[in-house]
């Protein structure tokens, strides 16, 4: 007899809120791991393909229905321990989304990674997998303005990297880097005072998809 295993999708969703990398959690108030955050998920219907499951949960369960979250899929989980109730087999999905309104569930909350050292299940081992994701795309794709509004700043574009890779960065040295990626970034003819000081020009994200060069970490 074929065993039948449950299949879940959990959803790592980032975002720089408050000057913090951040992650979308809610604390469980149930057994088992009662009192832990964890990651929001739901499984798998029978008519559902995997995107479409990461879609609905990311409406449903982390209650973020609309919003600007650029999902992918991140890693499978499935060894035999990770859930004590069952076997369960959880396909994750990576979230990156600019700084978004408190979620429709109450009960979801931005949290900083940082500060997430106990979690639910596996979640913790899933959302730092997420985070290096994150930090590995931001050095050779341009999905660091994921992270942003539409128009942005090269300084507040910085501040996403600086962020998420956990150090400062030259703030002359990212702007000639950046500026000259063709395709990364796109002016949109405007200015803003929001940073302080000098009216500073205003970016969209370009249709660049990977960069070239890349934005090493090192």
């Amino acid at each position: 007899m074929i065993p039948r295993i449950p299949v879940s999708v959990d959803l790592v969703v980032l975002t720089v809120r408050s000057q913090q990398l951040s992650a979308l959690v809610w604390r469980r108030d149930r057994p088992p791991y009662e009192g832990r955050w964890a990651l929001s998920g739901g499984f798998i219907k029978l008519e559902e393909d995997l995107p479409a499951a990461a879609a609905r949960v990311l409406a449903e369960r982390a209650g973020l229905p609309g919003a600007p979250v650029h999902l992918e899929q991140l890693q499978t989980y499935g060894y035999p321990d990770r859930d004590p109730r069952q076997r369960v087999v959880s396909v994750a999905y990576l979230g990156l989304a600019p700084d978004l309104p408190a979620s429709t569930e109450a009960h979801m909350s931005w949290q900083p990674v940082a500060e997430l050292t106990e979690m639910a299940f596996d979640h913790r081992r899933i959302m730092l997998d997420g985070v290096e994701r994150a930090r590995a795309k931001l050095e050779y794709t341009s999905l660091g303005a994921a992270f942003c509004p539409p128009e942005f700043t090269v300084a507040e574009l910085r501040r996403v990297y600086e962020i998420v890779w956990g150090r400062p960065l030259d703030p002359r040295n990212f702007h000639r880097k950046v500026t000259k990626t063709e395709g990364f970034l796109v002016q949109t003819g405007r200015t803003t005072t929001r940073d302080g000081g000098r009216p500073a020009m205003l970016h969209r994200r370009g249709p660049a998809v990977l960069l070239h060069p890349p934005m090493l970490r090192i």
